[in-house]
């Protein structure tokens, strides 16, 4: 399995966010967005439906009554993948958890706040630990995604 980590430190994690799952979207594959925030999984389900004009993100929140199971894109604090995603991303220092059937899992922190950065360096050396491709991206000057590792 991949484990790509985003090191934000001037985007926003749902601005982030927002264009990853569009390319999953576009690559064919399902996505489980998981964090054990409740109140930025009720704004992420706002700001996916209306973050661009000619943008189409349909998802859903575990708990609302729709069938998980056919939803291109999940909102979940659970760790169960109920819509078979293929690609997970780790909101909030989220836990990685089961990660049968995820071909790309994402763990986007802010840079900004110490306790995620400290969370996030002790996740990728567990990582590491497990074997898994690693990557770490962080944003340029420019915005532009760069790859470090």
């Amino acid at each position: 399995m991949q484990y790509w980590f985003y090191h934000l430190e001037n985007a926003s994690i749902e601005a982030t966010l927002a264009p990853l799952l569009e390319k999953c979207q576009s690559a064919g594959w399902r996505a489980l967005v998981r964090s054990p925030n409740r109140e930025r999984l009720a704004f992420l389900d706002d700001y996916l439906w209306s973050y661009r004009q000619n943008s189409w993100l349909p998802h859903a929140r575990t708990g609302e009554g729709v069938d998980e199971a056919r939803q291109p894109i999940l909102l979940t604090q659970g760790m169960v993948n109920h819509n078979q995603a293929q690609a997970l991303f780790l909101l909030d220092a989220a836990e990685l958890g089961d990660t049968s059937g995820i071909e790309r899992a994402f763990l986007v922190f802010d840079g900004n706040d110490e306790a995620m950065l400290k969370a996030a360096r002790a996740e990728w050396k567990r990582g590491q630990g497990l074997d898994y491709e690693m990557a770490y991206w962080q944003q340029s000057d420019k915005g532009k995604w760069e790859k470090k590792v």
